[in-house]
């Protein structure tokens, strides 16, 4: 979904939103008013909007911020956190160049870095066309290649992961999410059907998560059916 950032950034409508008013969303908001919501809640987080504008002045292959960052500012705006930035450790930004050489990803990644350079935030940009190169070794078993951004956001454990912000040059934020905005508004963790990961990361992040946002309500491991 194609939203005007400026508008968005500057929206008010969405600062008054607790865990009540985000759970009567997902329950009732229409699909564009959960977005416009996800995207202005993120916003209010100065780390995300900072990371957005510096990675929009760049020339990179398609790209989003995703994951942590985003869903754990919806998780700290629901809780009633001031510190929007407190339990983020990183930044995921995922990017999609069909040259899956190390040397061309060393590249994009070098340039990110630079880019964010003194906003004092981990960034961790990745090649998501090269994943299934590297993941069999880091996580013991084999991935088909991602199709394309989409396709790689939708691979983490847990559905309310599966979030990303776009931003280019004129002005033009790009939402996604791969599931909506239910279970992330209703802070609920639900294992994610289309997921490469096993039960332990799951797991292993659910406890990390619940000890920093213990409002969190985590539902039993199901075996995922396969990416689509």
């Amino acid at each position: 979904m194609l939203l005007d950032y400026a508008v968005v950034r500057d929206h008010r409508d969405f600062d008054h939103l607790n865990a009540e008013a985000l759970h009567e969303l997902a329950v009732s908001g229409a699909p564009e008013t959960q977005a416009a919501a996800f995207a202005a809640t993120a916003l209010r987080n100065p780390s995300v909007r900072a990371v957005l504008e510096r990675l929009a002045a760049l020339d990179l292959p398609a790209w989003f911020l995703t994951a942590g960052s985003l869903f754990q500012t919806v998780w700290s705006v629901a809780a009633g956190r001031e510190d929007l930035t407190a339990g983020i450790r990183d930044h995921d930004l995922f990017f999609f160049d069909e040259d899956t050489s190390w040397e061309a990803e060393d590249v994009v990644i070098k340039r990110c870095l630079a880019a964010v350079d003194g906003l004092g935030v981990e960034l961790e940009p990745r090649n998501q066309a090269r994943v299934h190169l590297w993941y069999p070794k880091e996580w013991g078993n084999e991935i088909a290649p991602y199709r394309d951004l989409a396709d790689a956001i939708s691979s983490f454990a847990a559905t309310s992961c599966c979030v990303g912000l776009s931003l280019d040059s004129g002005g033009k934020l790009t939402v996604h999410s791969t599931h909506g905005f239910r279970d992330l508004f209703n802070l609920v963790l639900r294992p994610n059907p289309l997921t490469v990961a096993p039960q332990a990361v799951y797991d292993a992040k659910a406890e990390r998560w619940m000890r920093e946002w213990p409002q969190l309500t985590k539902l039993p491991w199901v075996e995922p059916s396969g990416r689509r």
